[in-house]
């Protein structure tokens, strides 16, 4: 089924996050970056982290969920790692601040690991790393989200999506840079396919019984998404596993709320029973090079492994093997010139909060 689109460039979009969140009593170089994290999303392709999520922080932020003004700051630290509190603030302010000390730390030392309690949800995990790579470094970001994925031979919701991020420079070549939820889609999938009234692939989700899905409408009513490879045979319990990772690492080690207790991300989903910790978590590292290698070598092998893997002999009926981060990168080439294209349930809602607040949108 075919769903007409309209088209907007990205610095309106970026403005007008700026605006709504400013409203709110964000500060102004706050509101900028978390305007700017949602913009890069729909940049690049991943439509369900940019300003289609811009309601749900709008929601939280109205009800006092969500600190506007936030005080982040560092809880202990050595010289490679540290822990941040961010205060509930938003996790688009957050998530940059703690990726800065990361950074630093790395340039310092030679490597990092930041991990952050008392967040919210910190947008598109690929984000991070790209800032790392803008200084040369290798970068890594994770985070947990809210309940939403079955364990393996589960049949309720106890992770998060989880997703991981990397990314490696190159020379000549485009960097490499790997973003993948643990489970089999992201939720924001379900979301796009209920909004397009279509149906959700096999091995996407179950239903509230355990079942699979095959309609969004029965993952979003107390169904569950999929672990990464969906079932044992398909190498579900790798998924699984990948998901505990970021758990334990993000919140566990933080001090953040995991499992089935990080909080909800929208008001129709489910507060939990208790709490084990403060907020969402995410962990940050960044690695220098040169503390491994010459970076130019780096970047030469690096040129080759990409120009390898490219000229892979192609499956039939496919395009050939892609490059992580070829598909995002083409997306935003493509968006730069033509616009970031929105469905018209997403416009609607900014249009609500264009309403709702006085700042307008077209």
């Amino acid at each position: 089924m075919s769903v007409e689109v309209l088209y907007f460039p990205v610095e309106r979009l970026r403005e007008f996050g700026t605006r709504v969140f400013e409203h709110f009593g964000v500060p102004p170089a706050d509101a900028a970056q978390a305007a700017d994290v949602l913009a890069a999303a729909d940049l690049r392709g991943v439509d369900s982290h940019g300003v289609a999520r811009l309601h749900s922080y709008f929601d939280l932020i109205t009800l006092g969920r969500i600190n506007p003004r936030p005080n982040v700051r560092i809880l202990r630290e050595l010289p490679a790692t540290a822990t941040v509190d961010g205060d509930n603030g938003l996790g688009l302010v957050v998530g940059p601040r703690a990726n800065e000390v990361a950074m630093e730390k790395a340039e310092a030392v030679g490597s990092a690991w930041v991990s952050v309690s008392n967040s919210n949800h910190f947008g598109m995990a690929g984000y991070y790393p790209l800032r790392a790579l803008e200084r040369g470094l290798i970068g890594w970001a994770m985070t947990n989200s809210t309940k939403l994925v079955a364990p393996l031979w589960g049949a309720e919701r106890m992770l998060g999506t989880n997703p991981i991020a990397i990314a490696f420079p190159a020379g000549e070549e485009p960097p490499v840079v790997i973003d993948f939820a643990t489970s089999a889609t992201a939720y924001g999938k379900i979301e796009i396919a209920q909004r397009k009234d279509a149906p959700i692939p096999p091995g996407w989700a179950s239903a509230r019984d355990g079942t699979p899905a095959t309609r969004p409408e029965q993952m979003i009513d107390g169904g569950a998404l999929l672990p990464l490879g969906s079932t044992r045979e398909g190498g579900g319990h790798k998924g699984y596993c990948l998901a505990a990772l970021v758990d334990i690492l993000s919140c566990v080690l933080s001090g953040a709320n995991w499992g089935p207790f990080a909080p909800p991300f929208a008001l129709r989903q489910e507060v939990p029973a208790r709490s084990v910790g403060r907020g969402i978590g995410h962990v940050f590292g960044a690695l220098r090079i040169d503390g491994f290698i010459d970076p130019a070598e780096f970047r030469r092998q690096m040129d080759d492994w990409v120009r390898t893997f490219r000229a892979t002999k192609p499956a039939p009926g496919t395009p050939g093997v892609v490059i992580p981060g070829d598909p995002e990168r083409h997306a935003e080439a493509e968006r730069r010139a033509a616009g970031i294209p929105l469905l018209p349930a997403v416009v609607a809602d900014l249009r609500d909060i264009s309403t709702r607040i006085g700042i307008p949108f077209e």
